[in-house]
């Protein structure tokens, strides 16, 4: 069944896998495909007696747990368009971005309501508490409506910035975002026994994309876990939930490889050479990686990294390990999946080849470098900024492909390598083009670097680190 709309998507699910589970809170609650129709009934239709109508706004400000999901898709289903604000935003921003949105109602989990003004709080129709669906507050009552969405409609407007005067909420419509479900199949098939561990904010294109919406698709499980992804918090929900499918960003296997394989054989002389003879290191990698998923659980089947650039040795760590891994490429406003492979088939140092259905191109290529700037056609691209032409007329070419602001080249059969941001990248003083994200990639190898931000100041180079204390101590 093809689905074009998250309202087809939801009833797809709770009819096809009613009595399978869809969400699991690690060490909480499990709730059924069927309970998640039963909820989102709820939350529509206290949302409607608060006089909120398909087409108004609102926004969904939480961590992760089932009723994420299923907050989102009772908003999305009801024809309105579901506004998921990133938890990391400050106070202020918070604020600017639900105005700006002009949002009617708030969903929103405890921790994150105190970020709130109460000026905020009193504007909106009605304050919904994601954690029991309780009301927090509500200042209007009336009839509002529902209405079933056709795929051009609205969706979503997920704000990529907070704090500039125009914020840039990237407005998805229902068929661009569910188009990514038949990219992801594309790519790698998953079905119903299936289990995701969720790390992510769900508020992130890639984990609502992916995490949610492919999985749910397919009547896969998700469990979340309710802290920071920390080893401490990581490792025991590895070992119980055993997960087949995991999405991370590349700060997650970086510190894996730094603390538990390379810490190891950069310990002393004698595995420092071992490491340096190319069919020994492909050995002992071959060893930690068996080793290593085993930590995983010893079911995983796809370990999915985007969000960044990964660090060279840790990719090569990963690849001679036979780690199950593939490096996904997009943006929101591709909502996001522009290019990616699956495990079997991936290259180092490459995103993989187009994803199904998107074309790629690049603009303005130096001669030298073949480098350019990475243009998309894709079912998934946004309509827009909300509210903000101007730069929205910045991203489309004249034939209305998508401008990401990346460099990257193309090999010979179509496989895409990223090589930077174009905002960042830096004339050297003899001409050369230099990329920030290279030399971060070094720097964070160190173990003692936690992260770092390479930048030009009076025509030098300066890196502004910081350092991992534990490591430190």
């Amino acid at each position: 069944m093809k689905i074009n709309t998250l309202y087809e998507l939801l009833r797809h699910g709770v009819e096809k896998f009613a009595s399978r589970t869809a969400f699991d809170m690690f060490n909480g609650e499990s709730v059924t495909y069927a309970e998640v129709g039963r909820r989102a009934a709820a939350v529509q239709e206290a949302l409607v007696g608060a006089g909120v109508k398909a087409g108004d706004k609102v926004a969904l400000l939480s961590s992760s747990m089932p009723n994420w999901g299923i907050c989102y898709l009772a908003v999305t289903s009801a024809g309105m368009v579901a506004v998921p604000i990133l938890p990391d935003f400050s106070g202020p921003e918070l604020d600017m971005i639900i105005a700006h949105s002009e949002a009617k109602a708030l969903l929103v989990s405890d921790k994150l309501f105190s970020k709130l003004s109460k000026q905020t709080i009193d504007s909106l129709n009605i304050v919904i508490r994601t954690k029991n669906l309780g009301i927090i507050a509500q200042h209007v009552t009336a009839t509002g409506s529902t209405a079933v969405p056709s795929p051009d409609d609205l969706a979503a407007i997920i704000y990529t910035s907070g704090t500039t005067s125009s914020p840039k909420g990237v407005m998805l419509t229902h068929k661009a975002i569910c188009a990514q479900i038949d990219m992801d199949f594309g790519i790698f098939p998953i079905d119903e026994t299936d289990v995701f561990l969720s790390v992510l904010p769900l508020s992130h294109t890639y984990e609502c994309s992916i995490g949610l919406i492919y999985a749910f698709s397919k009547g896969a499980r998700v469990v979340y876990l309710d802290r920071q992804p920390t080893a401490s918090a990581l490792m025991p929900a590895l070992k119980a939930v055993r997960p087949t499918v995991m999405l991370i960003v590349p700060l997650i296997i970086e510190k894996i490889y730094r603390h538990q394989v390379q810490a190891k054989f950069n310990s002393n002389a004698f595995w420092r050479t071992l490491v340096g003879i190319g069919f020994m290191r492909r050995y002992l990698h071959r060893i930690a990686g068996k080793k290593l998923m085993k930590v995983f659980g010893g079911r995983l089947r796809f370990l999915g990294i985007g969000g960044a650039k990964l660090d060279t040795q840790a990719e090569q760590f990963m690849l001679e390990a036979k780690i199950p891994y593939a490096i996904g490429y997009g943006l929101t406003e591709t909502a996001p999946l522009l290019a990616g492979a699956a495990p079997s088939q991936v290259r180092l140092g490459s995103t993989g080849p187009a994803a199904p259905g998107v074309q790629l191109r690049l603009e303005n290529v130096n001669p030298d470098t073949q480098q350019g700037e990475i243009v998309a056609l894709t079912p998934s691209v946004m309509l827009g900024y909300y509210k903000n032409p101007e730069e929205t007329a910045k991203v489309f070419t004249p034939d209305g492909w998508f401008r990401t602001g990346d460099l990257g080249w193309l090999s010979p059969d179509g496989w895409l390598y990223i090589k930077g941001r174009l905002k960042n990248m830096i004339v050297g003083p003899s001409g050369e083009n230099i990329y920030p994200e290279e030399i971060e990639s070094v720097l964070n190898s160190h173990v003692f670097v936690a992260d770092s931000l390479v930048t030009e100041k009076e025509g030098r180079l300066i890196a502004l680190v910081h350092f991992n204390r534990d490591e430190l101590e």
